[in-house]
């Protein structure tokens, strides 16, 4: 986007959500959508859908919050069916060429209308071709017009004008891989970890040795066949590693530098893990990086980037809550609450401290 890195994660969360709409009470189901501009949050939306009897897709609203420096800019976008203006319909049940629907219609706070240009096409997808997709054109408020592609199985595929896109990656359970983790695949996380240690200890010996193993591991995975984009973004995270004079890290024996792109490895390597583990799983291990993301930019006296930090853990919480006990949820909810307090005031102190509080109740998960 404009130059910059994006990354969006999409998770259907487990609740239902009630709206009122001409005369009915409507249940929805709750879509959030999280995104990141150069590796830091950016916007989060919860968004609400539901199926017409007809097989129709239709859109009820969403809730949106957009960050400046890890805090609330503005929640431009956010509108609600019945409060605000009509619910829209967002796919049709049986796509034609010419049809033309609009997913957001409310003149003056939201506008989008779709264009049908193609049907049962067949893209180039993660996993390889992807059929049944159908190509539109998509007209916004302020008459930009974007070129939108959808598949079955993913939804929204790709999204561009402009040299601005957005790209689906990976899709689970579509893209899904039958048996255990290669091994491959897991000595890029684990050793993403022994580095981010090693530049912790100063011990550089270990972090070089290290990466030279993560490099060939990586060449020996990437040759049986991996998702592109997870591999763009891999290939560039692995060279962030070693550094450069422009970024320094392990090159340059950079412990701050070595220490946060070695979090962005371990990240991008939980992408390749999502292909063999539950989801939940993958964003309780991202929610334990971000802990650690948070103490690297603590140490560096870098408040806005902690401010970010401690909404992300709070949207990624939003996904897995329902997933562990009530005493987990209260003994994760107190170093949280603190962690939100500290970032609000600013006091790094506390807010490393709350973290690793928390460090060692994740420990016991």
């Amino acid at each position: 986007i404009d130059g910059r890195l994006f990354r969006a994660e999409t998770t259907l969360l487990p609740e239902t959500k009630l709206i009122e709409w001409n005369g009915q009470q409507i249940e929805t189901l709750v879509s959030q959508y999280t995104a990141y501009l150069d590796g830091r949050i950016h916007e989060v939306a919860l968004d609400w859908y539901a199926q017409a009897d007809d097989g129709s897709v239709w859109y009820l609203g969403e809730d949106v919050a957009n960050y400046q420096e890890g805090v609330i800019l503005d929640t431009h976008g956010t509108w609600l069916a019945g409060k605000d203006g009509l619910a829209a319909m967002i796919m049709p049940a049986v796509p034609q060429v010419g049809s033309v629907y609009r997913p957001e219609n409310i003149p003056g706070l939201v506008f989008e209308e779709v264009t049908i240009a193609a049907i049962n096409q067949t893209l180039p997808g993660p996993r390889g071709p992807v059929t049944g997709a159908i190509i539109t054109t998509q007209l916004y408020q302020g008459g930009s017009v974007d070129d939108k592609q959808f598949a079955p199985g993913y939804g929204e595929f790709f999204t561009g004008s402009r040299g601005n896109h957005e790209t689906l990656a990976l899709a689970v359970p579509t893209d899904m891989l039958p048996g255990p983790i290669p091994a491959e695949c897991e000595a890029l996380f684990t050793g993403a970890m022994t580095i981010f240690s090693a530049a912790e200890t100063g011990d550089w010996a270990a972090a070089s040795a290290t990466l030279e193993t993560m490099t060939a591991a990586w060449a020996t995975y990437r040759a049986g066949g991996v998702p592109p984009l997870l591999e763009i973004q891999m290939n560039r995270a692995l060279a962030a590693l070693a550094g450069d004079d422009l970024v320094p890290a392990v090159n340059a024996q950079d412990a701050t530098g070595t220490r946060k792109a070695a979090l962005a490895v371990a990240l991008a390597s939980l992408d390749f893990q999502l292909q063999y583990r539950p989801p939940a799983e993958i964003d309780l291990a991202r929610f334990n990086l971000w802990t650690l993301h948070l103490l690297v930019d603590a140490a560096a006296g870098e408040p806005a980037d902690v401010a970010g930090d401690v909404t992300t853990l709070e949207w990624i919480w939003q996904r897995i809550a329902h997933t562990v006990g009530a005493a987990t949820l209260e003994s994760v909810g107190v170093p949280l609450e603190a962690l939100r307090a500290a970032a609000d005031g600013e006091d790094l102190t506390a807010a490393a401290a709350a973290a690793e509080q928390l460090r060692e109740v994740l420990a016991g998960l």
